[in-house]
């Protein structure tokens, strides 16, 4: 577990597999809400001894959070472990193929529990997936799932490393995938969730598949959604 800012851990998590053998680096955020409002644990690795009592260490799980239709892989787990906790999915995401019940899908209002202390932004438009982008007020931190992604150089080799490459999932700066620009059907909707994105003064950016940056926050999104400017 790495302290990152005010009242927000990292954990990383292990590598997944996904579609041609592609492999990606998994992180999780874990942040403490005010008022003894319990943790909330954005995009869950897997659920490691280690992890669980460095996590029950900060408090109690009371919110479980799927930010996109992709990252659920270890969600029942973390269900099953914390029963009581509520879990918030994507829109894009439903119980069947998360294999667990799912308490709240996410709207355009922050759940009562945690509004206030998390902004979010519901981004839309895009054929792979509808992402959750939510921005921790106290620590000024835009967490990011698969729309911004910056793996390190290096990480895959032979034709996956020119794939990554020409996708931009292995950009020298924090990067939209090319595969998700082409996927943006309606950039009308997609320009409108990522104005709002931009208007959060984020200090700091966490990417679940990418090094997390301490400043430039908002600057390293304005460069990652430059390509959605009419």
């Amino acid at each position: 577990m790495i302290s990152f800012a005010s009242e927000l851990w990292l954990i990383n998590g292990p590598t997944v597999t996904g579609a041609a053998g592609f492999r990606f680096p998994t992180r999780m955020a874990v942040i403490r809400l005010p008022d003894n409002g319990g943790l909330w644990i954005w995009s869950p690795v897997a659920l490691t001894p280690d992890v669980r009592a460095a996590v029950d260490a900060l408090g109690s799980v009371r919110h479980l959070i799927a930010p996109n239709s992709l990252h659920y892989t270890f969600l029942a787990e973390w269900a099953a472990a914390y029963p009581d906790a509520r879990i918030h999915a994507a829109p894009s995401l439903d119980a069947k193929v998360a294999g667990t019940k799912i308490h709240s899908t996410i709207s355009i209002e922050p759940d009562p529990d945690w509004a206030g202390a998390i902004d979010l932004v519901i981004v839309r438009g895009n054929r792979i997936t509808t992402e959750v982008v939510f921005f921790h007020r106290e620590s000024a931190t835009a967490l990011l799932t698969d729309l911004v992604q910056q793996i390190p150089l290096g990480w895959y080799r032979g034709w996956r490393a020119v794939v990554a490459r020409l996708d931009l999932m292995t950009a020298p700066v924090p990067s939209v995938p090319r595969k998700c620009r082409i996927a943006t059907t309606d950039r009308v909707a997609a320009r409108d969730s990522i104005r709002r994105v931009l208007q959060w003064p984020a200090r700091r950016l966490v990417m679940a598949h990418g090094t997390p940056i301490q400043s430039g926050g908002q600057e390293a999104l304005r460069q990652a959604f430059a390509w959605l400017k009419p």
